[in-house]
């Protein structure tokens, strides 16, 4: 078990990475849209091929950093995503920049389920809880922060800032990394570390469905919740261009969902009645229904703030759902961390995917694919109540 200074170096490395995955993650639609003329299409085409790779890649990375340890994933996350994305800094074209993507997409995959683990593992019953509200802290304020941020740096520092600046900090990743291979290399395994006994939280065996159902329900509404967040992600510069935002004021206003979702995050990290209730994951699945709905399909500036509002609490609960249960829940914290990650990139293939083809299919109507997630989100919902229903182990 790693002490809570090397911890601590952990979570540093975690805001690190979110810094880098998001600043080049969401404003690489603006680059598509502004250099290669993207719309909606195929931008919504493009993030449904980033999340198919995520999916397989996260579930078979977490097997490896289960099996080879979490430190040998990382180091081939960090350097993957960096060569990447230094290639798409010398190479401009179109079918370049969709292989460095895709290459990118691959290498991060090697790093969250290590990081999720690493942070908790061989934690005490009592110390989980506070260790995953500090990581859902720590991301979700990164990724806020580098939205908000990330238009004026866009615009300021011109397009290749999207590539050299986080290779630099994924630069400044492998460094820390490589001091800490050193310090603590010689007590840790070149598996995973051991794992201690883990039984879930009290509050888990005193409802009418186990524990393990709670587990798959999450992450059943995950998936749906990173469908309507990689939707939005993709149509955003779109939706800037209606609206008359450069990406300095898009970063701005769009950022709201983010900062939401954060204290979200922060609420529940401190307050935990909401474990093992299914009601809770309910609301927030119906919160993000309606919401998303009306951030696809309404204008109005002042409801559109609202609707942030709403969708960034209804993802932060489902989103927190699903680590929760999946580092409570059982032993292998790396492979759950994969298939919790692996779920994440289903929602991000599935919804864009489905939004693309409604546009396709339906090009005289420029909400099809608005339409097309709602209905499935809807689906979705029918499908999170059935397993509640079921009452199964």
């Amino acid at each position: 078990m790693h002490d809570r200074r090397t911890k601590a170096f952990f979570f540093l490395l975690e805001g690190l990475n979110t810094l880098a995955c998001s600043y080049y993650g969401n404003y690489l639609f603006f680059l598509l849209r502004d250099a290669y003329g993207f719309g909606n299409l195929q931008n919504l085409s493009v993030c449904a091929g980033h999340g198919l790779i995520y999916a397989v890649g996260s579930w078979q990375a977490g097997r490896f950093a289960q099996r080879f340890g979490y430190f040998t994933a990382l180091q081939t996350g960090f350097g993957a995503m960096a060569a990447c994305l230094i290639a798409g800094a010398c190479l401009p074209s179109l079918p370049a920049q969709l292989a460095v993507l895709a290459g990118w997409t691959i290498g991060m995959c090697f790093t969250w389920p290590a990081l999720e683990a690493l942070v908790s593992e061989g934690e005490s019953d009592e110390d989980l809880t506070e260790i995953i509200g500090r990581y859902n802290f720590v991301w979700s304020a990164g990724a806020a922060l580098t939205y908000f941020c990330g238009g004026a740096i866009f615009d300021h520092l011109g397009r290749q800032s999207l590539y050299w600046l986080p290779v630099g900090i994924l630069t400044v990743e492998a460094l820390v990394l490589a001091g800490l291979s050193r310090r603590v290399g010689s007590s840790v395994p070149p598996r995973a570390l051991a794992h201690a006994g883990h039984a879930p939280e009290p509050a888990a065996l005193d409802q009418p469905v186990s524990p393990k159902t709670f587990l798959r329900m999450a992450w059943l509404a995950n998936p749906f919740a990173y469908m309507g967040i990689n939707t939005l992600l993709a149509v955003i510069p779109g939706l800037a261009r209606e609206l008359h935002l450069s990406v300095t004021l898009s970063g701005l206003f769009c950022s709201l969902w983010f900062f939401a979702r954060l204290g979200t995050f922060t609420l529940l990290w401190r307050w935990t009645g909401w474990h093992y209730r299914f009601r809770w994951l309910l609301t927030a699945f119906l919160g993000l229904i309606g919401s998303l709905a009306t951030l696809l399909l309404v204008r109005d500036f002042w409801v559109l703030v609202g609707a942030q509002l709403v969708f960034g609490v209804s993802v932060g609960l489902i989103y927190y759902s699903s680590l929760f249960y999946s580092m409570d829940v059982g032993e292998t914290k790396g492979e759950h961390g994969g298939v919790h990650e692996a779920m994440i990139g289903a929602g991000i293939f599935v919804g864009p995917a489905l939004g693309a083809l409604a546009l396709r299919l339906a090009p005289q109507s420029p909400h099809a694919g608005a339409y097309a997630v709602t209905g499935l989100l809807t689906l979705g919902l029918a499908g999170l109540v059935a397993l509640r229903l079921r009452r199964g182990s």
